[in-house]
């Protein structure tokens, strides 16, 4: 792939990801749209998808993110489902499209129809994630769609493997394959602690946010390198690079509590830019595929007709097998329970149709499919029904999963009641809190220093009106309707605070102008100013829109 290309493939679908978020479009869905249409046209440059740069450049660094902003508490409470869905369901998905394309193309090899199965098993949770969090789906079950997009590459790419291994002649037995999936999990994990230990480490002695972030974006390609090449029990066997990313990703994440404030506000920064950027590269690179497939489908041995039919029921089989095993996996293990006489609620029957309609497949189909060995039986074909599930599904699945929800309304009325109590109580304890050790400092302060007990009073009155007014910008925008949050004190104080800010900088800049101010210095104003200003513009649009 040239680098003009490259380039202009990533400029022009951080584009069109911006006119999507501009008119609050799903930026997945235009990308793939347009690149669509820019494949077909001829003289077009053809821009090859490289599996080795998906999955040890691009992969990593979306992964980590992911994992970073997750929750270990959350992950762990719906443990169960995650496991179920990123491996369970990956597996048996493997088997039945295997099964399909092997009564589709019965002349086709059982091994290169697992290596399909594989190929297409694991769904893509950026679109369902996306879409979710813009529509405002209930925490358990983006939890449990961002948990399964965690674990499924993991568990798609170990079959992968070994699938293809069968393909070559060197796989084993059946205790083999689980051998090298068990071998993968446990290295991968310990791969991802050993990195995520040894960072926070680093990062806890450098005090100094621009290199604590400069060694967090080095952890997700160090972890995923480090366990894809370690062999300890023979070439066959290696560690999962995808679970020692998200390991280190949930460990650090875990761990940034202890992080300075500049740290994880550079941090949140970098990685949500990192994350645009690929999300959009990947997903144009995707749809730009189709001249390769096509061509490649022209080369099979096969009737034009049979192999679009055949296409089409293998799309069909991968989007309609997580139906069924969605809700057997979440009832039929609870009606287990009861028979244990333990009580626990069935999921929401809406939940649950939102989550099995939730399998658009991405890029990672794509780059294993590009990765199948030329002289594997079948490749074209792997190929072409690989492009047609992921394209498909991201179309099908993608344009139909914001109706669905709103159609079932899929929400738990109860969570941000929960969210604004907690949060509430929360705040008034860390306000007493603050009154507490404010009456201690001025103890100290009176017993060390010189200072009059009226100036130390009204100090401590000051110190004290912060602490309330930090509080009552919290009550008032946890309480208070949308409109009443608008027109309250406190978002009108906020607003005047802004336009000062806006009034400082715009004098500031005009010293510059006029040559009274010198660059280094205004930059440094500006910056003090900058980070005011962000400080205020989020009170505004997060707490009182």
């Amino acid at each position: 792939m040239e680098t003009l290309t490259l380039v202009g493939v990533l400029a022009g679908s951080l584009g069109l990801t911006a006119v999507a978020r501009r008119f609050n479009l799903s930026a997945p869905l235009l990308i793939v749209v347009v690149a669509l249409g820019i494949a077909l046209i001829p003289g077009v440059p053809r821009v090859e998808l490289e599996p080795e740069l998906i999955l040890t450049v691009v992969l990593p660094p979306l992964l980590y993110s992911t994992s970073l902003e997750s929750s270990i508490s959350h992950f762990r409470a719906n443990l169960r489902p995650i496991i179920t869905l990123g491996v369970l369901l990956v597996v048996a998905t493997a088997f039945v499209i295997a099964f399909v394309v092997h009564l589709l193309l019965p002349d086709l090899p059982w091994a290169s129809a697992l290596v399909l199965g594989a190929v297409v098993s694991p769904p893509d949770a950026v679109t369902a994630v996306a879409i979710g969090r813009r529509l405002g789906l209930p925490r358990g079950v983006m939890t449990v769609l961002t948990g399964e997009s965690l674990v499924n590459d993991a568990a798609a790419l170990t079959l992968y493997k070994v699938a293809l291994a069968a393909v070559v002649g060197t796989a084993g037995s059946l205790g083999h394959g689980f051998a090298v999936f068990a071998v993968a999990t446990v290295l991968g994990i310990l791969v991802g602690l050993v990195a995520g230990g040894v960072v926070e480490l680093i990062r806890t002695r450098l005090d100094d946010p621009l290199l604590e972030s400069a060694f967090g974006i080095v952890v997700p390609f160090a972890a995923y390198v480090t366990a894809e090449h370690l062999h300890p029990f023979g070439a066959e066997f290696s560690g999962s690079g995808v679970l020692a990313v998200v390991t280190a990703g949930l460990f650090l994440g875990h761990r940034s509590l202890r992080a300075s404030p500049a740290t994880r506000v550079q941090d949140r920064s970098v990685w949500a830019s990192i994350d645009v950027m690929l999300e959009a590269l990947v997903f144009a690179l995707m749809a730009l595929q189709l001249p390769f497939v096509l061509d490649g489908a022209q080369h099979a041995a096969r009737d034009n007709g049979t192999l679009a039919l055949s296409a089409i029921v293998v799309l069909l089989a991968t989007m309609f097998v997580r139906i069924p095993a969605v809700f057997l996996s979440s009832y039929l293990p609870r009606s287990l329970q009861l028979l244990r006489r333990t009580k626990h609620d069935p999921p929401a029957w809406r939940s649950l149709a939102v989550i099995s309609w939730t399998g658009m497949r991405g890029v990672v189909t794509i780059a294993a499919a590009s990765g199948v060995p030329a002289d594997t039986p079948g490749r074209a074909e792997i190929q072409l029904f690989a492009f047609s599930v992921a394209v498909g599904t991201v179309l099908i699945q993608g344009l139909t999963l914001p109706p669905l929800i709103r159609l079932l309304k899929v929400q738990d009325p109860d969570e941000d009641a929960r969210d604004q109590a907690e949060e509430l109580a929360a705040r008034k304890i860390a306000q007493k809190a603050a009154h507490e050790r404010l009456r201690e400092l001025a103890r100290d302060q009176l017993s060390t220093l010189d200072i009059e007990p009226e100036k130390m009073k009204r100090l401590e009155e000051r110190l004290e009106r912060v602490v309330d007014t930090r509080y009552r910008f919290a009550q008032a925008a946890i309480t208070l309707s949308g409109e009443e949050r608008r027109d309250s004190p406190q978002a009108q104080f906020a607003k005047a605070r802004r336009e000062l800010l806006i009034t400082q900088r715009a004098a500031m800049i005009e010293e510059n102008r006029a040559g009274r101010l010198d660059d280094d210095v205004l930059q440094k104003v500006l910056r003090e100013l900058d980070l005011e200003e962000m400080s205020v513009t989020t009170t505004l649009t997060n707490r009182m829109s």
